[in-house]
């Protein structure tokens, strides 16, 4: 499946749905606490992990809808 976005798959949640993590830098703004921020608004949370920095997490049985979701913040926000 080709994506916008360059995704990492990681381990699902407890209740076995498939979480996805995505780079803050990904949302074009200036801060991780700003895409943070907006991430928030459709379900991202922080990725607490070493092995990726600067991470949020998302949990999607679609990715496709999942970039839609965040082009819709991401261009309310600019």
């Amino acid at each position: 499946m080709k994506t916008k976005y360059n995704w990492t798959r990681i381990k699902s949640d407890y209740n076995g749905n498939p979480r996805f993590v995505i780079s803050w830098l990904d949302f074009g703004v200036k801060s991780y606490d700003a895409a943070l921020k907006l991430a928030r608004t459709i379900g991202g949370k922080k990725f607490h992990n070493r092995q990726y920095g600067g991470g949020i997490v998302f949990q999607s049985y679609s990715l496709p809808d999942t970039e839609a979701a965040i082009d819709r913040v991401v261009g309310g926000a600019a």
